[in-house]
């Protein structure tokens, strides 16, 4: 079962919040009524001589100190409040769990998120409230796919209004082919579906719109790279992985409705593939 992180932020900040306010309204006024009353008790200590009276300070100390859970709500509501915004508004990290964007992305990559670049959403409802940019071609970008609630993250091919055709690994968008220039013949020793067909893996720097990016490709195109043919609706995306002989994208599952984008990817900052192994920054940088 995938955890709705975003939705235990906010609730963990809407509960404290309400324990930290329901002290200040309701609970703050008579223990500082019960402090003055002690205080009264004890007319002859100076405010110099009260911390080190054993007798006012047990009497002061019954009375004023705070219930251990508006003690923490006070505590973790500022920290919670800080990452709820900052995930929910700004920056968001990933951790890249499978295949599906190598060459550009490895399994283990973090990636950082940027949450604005396609406008200000309400956190956990999605809802945008102020527009601020729209995807590009090209993008690197994570969202929610139309057919499950957890994250995905693709490449941008397809804007609202382009015909996009798929052809012997081969992409064409509105008539016009995407030039690749080869840059290298991978070698993969693990059997996949790719070796099995007696195919070998192509590297090649793959052109959209001006701006180019590697792409990895089988020689013998698989089920999802022989033919395909779609028309983008308005308010939707059709995504693809880089790897694209091994990519559940919307070849397969369809277009990505605007209300379930996230953000747009714009960093690795690091890479740490295995929970025993040590963090590496060597592949940190700019996507």
């Amino acid at each position: 079962m995938d955890i709705n992180l975003p939705l235990i932020l906010m609730a963990a900040v809407a509960g404290t919040g309400a324990v930290w306010l329901y002290d200040i309204t309701f609970l703050r006024g008579p223990r500082k009524q019960a402090v003055a009353n002690v205080d009264s008790q004890f007319p002859g200590l100076s405010e110099g001589d009260k911390p080190s009276d054993k007798k006012y300070m047990d009497a002061y100390m019954a009375v004023a100190s705070e219930p251990a859970l508006v003690e923490y709500s006070k505590s973790f509501f500022p920290i919670l409040f800080l990452v709820f915004a900052l995930r929910s508004f700004i920056i968001e990290p990933f951790q890249i769990p499978s295949e599906s964007m190598v060459p550009t992305l490895e399994v283990g990559d973090f990636i950082a998120v940027n949450k604005f670049s396609y406008g200000i959403r309400m956190p956990v409802f999605r809802t945008k409230i102020i527009p601020v940019g729209e995807p590009e071609r090209g993008d690197v970008m994570v969202f929610f796919p139309p057919h499950e609630s957890r994250y995905f993250i693709k490449r941008v091919i397809g804007l609202p209004g382009d015909k996009i055709r798929y052809t012997n690994n081969v992409l064409y968008v509105n008539g016009a082919e995407a030039k690749q220039a080869l840059v290298g013949i991978e070698k993969i020793k693990e059997m996949d579906m790719c070796i099995a067909r007696g195919g070998s893996y192509m590297l090649v720097d793959e052109d959209l719109d001006g701006e180019s990016h590697k792409m990895r490709k089988c020689t013998i195109p698989g089920r999802l790279g022989v033919d395909g043919s779609w028309d983008v609706p308005e308010g939707h995306y059709l995504m693809m992985g880089d790897n694209r002989d091994n990519s559940s994208d919307g070849r397969d599952w369809g277009f990505v409705p605007e209300d379930r984008i996230v953000g747009k990817a714009f960093a690795i900052w690091m890479h740490w593939d295995k929970f025993f192994s040590l963090p590496s920054f060597s592949r940190a940088g700019s996507l």
